[in-house]
């Protein structure tokens, strides 16, 4: 095995025409670009030993870099390094747009869908999903009181399986809250609107609120409240699993007109104002 020649170079090329002629023959032997690799190991050895002047001066020499083997013709050595493959490799191919080896497989991200109703609960799922080496997988997703909307679990090692040698990557889940038709998130609040009775707001009433959990809660609404006003009741909204803390039930109040209002009163109202 001749460097210069795997290198297709000539004995008195520059450093420069060195370095230029590794990238474009590692390029078209790299493995991940489906070249061979022990062509490819070859190739980052000629480098190796190339590169460096002391290497290369011995090189043409004694036809080694080994010391121990300056004396004879026995074939050459490289270091390799945990993954098998020549000591400086993951950092000289970063410099050449070659990302790190890969450390494990790919992961699988899955969606699963809740009503607004299970964050106060929490819920269990069983999911089937194929992996993309054909095999089907089966998880049991277990989704805590207090989840937040796109929130992700994280399961280590129930993703991709199709790299022999490499731990399997995770299954992600993430979660979608379908919407609810009376309540709206924001944080750990809920939001929702009222329609009161434009009376009842100069009045004041009682409104009964039921919340996504299944309390029915009496809202004080006073005399002379403005319509659009925004009230709170402490302790109903959604709990938040990182905090512990539970926030609030926010109500806006719209002031709606009745239709069937008497004349007299109309008239009433007129002599008041």
């Amino acid at each position: 095995m001749d460097y210069y020649s795997l290198l297709g170079v000539s004995r008195t090329a520059s450093d420069g025409e060195i370095k230029k002629a590794f990238k474009a023959k590692s390029m078209e032997h790299h493995p991940d670009r489906g070249g061979d690799a022990e062509k490819f190991k070859e190739i980052n050895e000629a480098y190796q030993a190339l590169k460096d002047p002391q290497k290369r001066q011995m090189y043409d020499q004694y036809g080694t870099t080994e010391p121990q083997h300056q004396a004879g013709p026995q074939g050459f050595h490289f270091h390799t390094n945990m993954n098998g493959m020549p000591e400086g490799f993951e950092d000289l191919f970063a410099n050449f747009g070659f990302g790190a080896r890969r450390q494990k497989n790919d992961d699988v991200t899955i969606q699963v869908e809740l009503d607004l109703e299970d964050i106060y609960t929490g819920k269990q799922y069983v999911v089937n999903y194929r992996l993309q080496s054909g095999r089907m997988e089966t998880a049991n997703i277990d989704i805590p009181v207090g989840i937040r909307p796109n929130d992700t679990i994280r399961y280590k090692g129930m993703g991709q399986d199709t790299l022999p040698g490499l731990p399997r990557g995770h299954l992600n889940c993430k979660v979608k809250v379908r919407a609810n038709s009376e309540y709206r998130i924001n944080g750990v609040d809920l939001i929702t609107s009222k329609d009161v009775n434009v009376f009842h707001l100069i009045t004041g009433t009682v409104l009964e609120i039921k919340t996504p959990k299944g309390n029915t809660l009496n809202l004080n609404i006073p005399p002379k409240t403005p319509p659009g006003t925004k009230m709170g009741i402490p302790q109903y909204g959604l709990p938040d699993r990182k905090t512990g803390r539970t926030g609030n039930v926010i109500i806006e109040l719209k002031g709606v007109i009745p239709k069937d209002i008497p004349d007299e009163l109309i008239n009433k109202i007129k002599e008041y104002w």
